[in-house]
C-alpha cells in the first residue's frame, strides 16, 4: 500500500492529494469536536492511531517478490468513525514516510486515499451494514476489518494500474496484474487483521465498556443483544 516516494506521476500524485485533502480537512474538524466533548477518549483515540500504525509498519514478503501488511484501520473507523480514521491514517502515514521510509511525501494523497479514507470507510460500510442486519457484533467487526483491509490495496491496485496502463492491454491489463500481486498475501492477511481486530475488540469489552457504549458500538440497554459477543 505505501507507494513509495516519487515513484507516482506528478499529475498524479498531485490529483490524489487534492482527493484527499477535504476528507482529511472533514476529519480533522471531526476529531476536533471528539476531543473537546469527550476529552476522556484520548486514551482510546491513541490506541487507534497506535494499532493503525504498528500494522501498516510491517513488512511481509509476498510469494509475487512484492512486500504486503496489515492496514490496522478497521478498529479505528468502528469506534471513531471513518472521518476521524483519516485523520489518524494520514498521521500514520506521514510519520512512516518520515522515520521510516515508508512511502512518501510525494505520494501521501494516494497513500491516504487507499488506506485512510477508501479502506475505513468500506470496512465500516461492511460493519454497520450487518449490525443493522441483526448480526453478531464480532461478527460485524471481523468483515468490517476484512473489508477495510482488502479495499485498501484495491485502491492501491487501481491508482498503479492508472499511473501505469499496460503496453498491451491498457488499464485493465495492469489492473489485473497489479490486483494479482497483492491478491496473493492479501486476503489472507485481511483474515488475520479481522481476528486480530476482533480479539482486541474483545479486550476493550472488558475494559471499555462504558466508552463503547458512548461510542455506540455497544447498544444502550441492549445486555441480551451483545450477549452473543462475549
Amino acid at each position: 500500500m505505501h507507494i513509495a516516494e516519487g515513484f507516482l506521476p506528478p499529475v498524479h500524485a498531485a490529483a490524489w492529494g487534492v482527493a484527499s485533502a477535504p476528507f482529511v480537512i472533514h476529519g480533522v474538524r471531526a476529531l476536533t469536536r471528539e476531543v473537546r466533548a469527550n476529552p476522556e477518549s484520548t486514551l482510546l483515540l491513541g490506541a487507534s492511531g497506535a494499532f493503525t500504525f504498528v500494522l501498516s509498519a510491517l513488512k511481509i514478503p509476498s510469494v509475487t517478490g512484492s512486500c504486503s501488511h496489515p492496514t490496522g484501520t478497521g478498529l479505528g473507523a468502528i469506534l471513531f468513525r471513518p472521518p476521524i480514521m483519516a485523520v489518524l491514517g494520514t498521521i500514520t502515514l506521514l510519520f512512516q514516510s518520515l522515520l521510516l521510509a515508508h512511502g512518501g511525501l510525494t505520494t501521501l494523497g494516494a497513500n491516504v486515499f487507499s488506506l485512510a479514507i477508501v479502506g475505513p470507510w468500506a470496512g465500516f460500510a461492511v460493519y454497520a451494514l450487518l449490525r443493522r442486519s441483526g448480526a453478531p457484533l464480532m461478527v460485524s467487526v471481523f468483515f468490517g476489518a476484512f473489508v477495510a483491509d482488502l479495499s485498501t490495496y484495491c485502491v492501491t491496485s487501481v491508482q498503479l494500474a492508472l499511473a501505469f496502463p499496460d503496453p498491451g492491454s491498457g488499464i485493465a491489463g495492469a489492473l489485473a496484474k497489479f490486483g494479482g500481486i497483492f491478491a496473493v498475501t492479501q486476503i489472507p492477511l485481511a483474515v488475520s487483521e479481522g481476528l486480530l481486530t476482533v480479539l482486541v475488540m474483545r479486550l476493550l469489552l472488558q475494559s471499555s465498556k462504558g466508552e463503547l457504549t458512548r461510542l455506540g458500538v455497544l447498544l444502550q440497554g441492549g445486555n441480551k443483544k451483545e450477549a452473543a459477543v462475549r
